[in-house]
């Protein structure tokens, strides 16, 4: 089944206005992009359009964690990221508020609103803010339970999420666990670090891999931060070589985040597909990924020339 994640976010949250009266939902005037107008629908005493004012968004769903509530600030990846940026630092993360930001519309698969709209640093930002935690799902079920969970747990949080509908990879048995990164796929001859919807690449070039007898494990960090250390390092250990893939640019993001934990304990070549040094542009969003290298080939590539340095 094809649902984005951003879909995904709107029924949790529906499912959080029935399960928890504390929680409240903040939007930036995009309710219907975003799926917010989900929680709307059932709960309109507790959502809050603050209009077209980003660092309002913040600033207030600051002001309503203090007060013992739960909220959900939303906006594109974007506005919600960049624009409220020194906010979310100083006002959120600063005094470990109790308040979450859903980001929608994260990355090149935003497609036609161009490079404007096409938020590929949203990572690197949040990851380097102390006591932020950051997610981001692979799929319509992961997204769901991460909504969940952030709602349980105490502190800032930043969940990424996406416009473009993309295949499930769990059932209706996945847990989620904030942190732990999954093993999706065995394999000993390269390991393939995934996030977001390139989780779904990473598996089908596992699959291109394995017809051509090389056998790649593949894992999901969902959590970029805090990441899995243990996941990865037991990876370089067994595998010796690892491709990292998200749809974010190189830079700051999961690649760096796999780099960090490598070069500090168990360093083994590491080939990192994402968006290079560059903005985006307009263009439907599968044009995209192809034309920036996001897709399953590349990440083939990719392990093919990581097994490579190994062998020197």
């Amino acid at each position: 089944m094809a649902k984005a994640t951003r879909e995904a976010y709107g029924e949790a949250l529906k499912k959080l206005a029935a399960e928890n009266p504390n929680v409240v939902v903040l939007d930036a005037d995009l309710s219907g992009s975003t799926k917010t107008s989900e929680f709307k629908k059932v709960a309109p005493e507790r959502f809050f359009n603050v209009g077209i004012a980003e660092q309002d968004l913040i600033g207030t769903a600051a002001g309503m964690a203090i007060a013992g509530k739960i909220p959900f600030a939303s906006s594109f990846a974007m506005f919600a990221a960049g624009r409220a940026y020194e906010i979310i630092r100083n006002t959120v993360a600063y005094p470990k508020l109790n308040v979450k930001i859903a980001a929608t519309h994260a990355g090149l698969t935003v497609g036609e609103d161009g490079a404007s709209h096409q938020a590929i640093e949203d990572i690197s930002l949040m990851r380097g803010i102390p006591n932020m935690t950051v997610i981001n799902p692979a799929d319509s079920i992961e997204a769901e339970q991460a909504v969940l969970k952030a709602a349980e747990m105490q502190g800032p949080v930043y969940i990424r999420l996406g416009r473009m509908n993309v295949e499930d990879v769990y059932d209706e048995n996945y847990k989620f666990e904030i942190g732990k990164g999954v093993e999706l796929k065995k394999g000993n001859d390269a390991t393939i670090i995934a996030t977001g919807l390139m989780v779904q690449e990473a598996l089908k070039a596992a699959k291109i891999l394995s017809e051509e007898g090389i056998e790649a494990r593949v894992i999901n960090i969902h959590t970029i931060k805090p990441i899995d250390k243990d996941i990865i390092i037991k990876a370089a250990k067994e595998t010796n070589t690892i491709v990292t893939a998200e749809e974010h640019s190189i830079i700051g993001g999961l690649g760096s985040a796999v780099l960090e934990v490598l070069s500090d304990v168990y360093p083994v070549p590491v080939k990192r597909v994402g968006v290079l040094d560059t903005f985006g542009e307009s263009g439907k969003p599968t044009d995209l990924l192809e034309k920036y290298h996001l897709t399953a080939k590349d990440i083939v590539e990719a392990c093919k020339e990581a097994i490579k340095l190994k062998q020197k």
